[in-house]
């Protein structure tokens, strides 16, 4: 017979985590770019970035908790089993079962971090996004797959070399305007890559094709 331990606040917290949103869709940023996804945006975030367009996401216990198995029932309700987890910013959660418990059910996890916290859960891919409140902390850059510089003014390309030197030699760059500014800085952009191609252009074409 299974002995199951009392519900502790710890281990309340370790098997619920607040969920601003969750939806079946396509990724539409970086390496992943146009293939099926779901996403889990977690709640909470002090990193602060004026340009964040989910802003809603930053108040930690605004979100409705959610249980691991009804959200890996969520995820495997749908044929895809490449699973985002974003934010807010995720790392401010012990994210080791739920990146187990989806595992456990076949799913590719994929996470979208600022890299600010440390990085804890098993990851498939890991994208680091790093904001300039808050800087990311050296051992989650190194384990980056991918990151992705947000490009809002013309200091941002100095910016991106710096990070860029604190991740490993496979970690795929990538180089994205900030949207609102995108009509400003992507032909810097498409200019700087021209120049430096270990970059990549990477585009929010989610917003393109009018999807979440």
């Amino acid at each position: 017979m299974l002995h199951q331990l009392p519900l502790t606040p710890a281990t309340q917290a370790a098997t619920t985590l607040p969920v601003m949103e969750q939806f079946y869709t396509i990724q539409g940023e970086g390496y992943n770019t146009g293939r099926a996804a779901y996403f889990i945006r977690l709640g909470g975030c002090d990193v602060g970035c004026v340009w964040c367009d989910v802003k809603e996401s930053w108040p930690l216990d605004a979100h409705p908790r959610h249980a691991l198995p009804d959200l890996v029932a969520a995820v495997t309700a749908h044929p895809g089993r490449n699973v985002v987890i974003t934010g807010g910013e995720p790392l401010m959660h012990e994210l080791g079962p739920l990146t187990a418990a989806l595992q456990q059910a076949g799913c590719q996890t994929w996470i979208e971090t600022s890299g600010a916290y440390p990085l804890s859960g098993n990851w498939n891919w890991i994208c680091v996004s790093p904001k300039k409140f808050k800087a990311p902390l050296p051992a989650v850059l190194a384990a980056a797959h991918e990151l992705k510089i947000v490009v809002f003014n013309k200091s941002d390309f100095a910016w991106a070399e710096e990070h860029a030197a604190l991740v490993g030699p496979d970690c795929r760059l990538y180089l994205q305007p900030e949207w609102s500014k995108a009509a400003a800085m992507t032909p810097l952009i498409v200019e700087y890559v021209k120049n430096n191609p270990r970059w990549q252009v990477s585009l929010q074409t989610h917003k393109y094709l009018d999807i979440p």
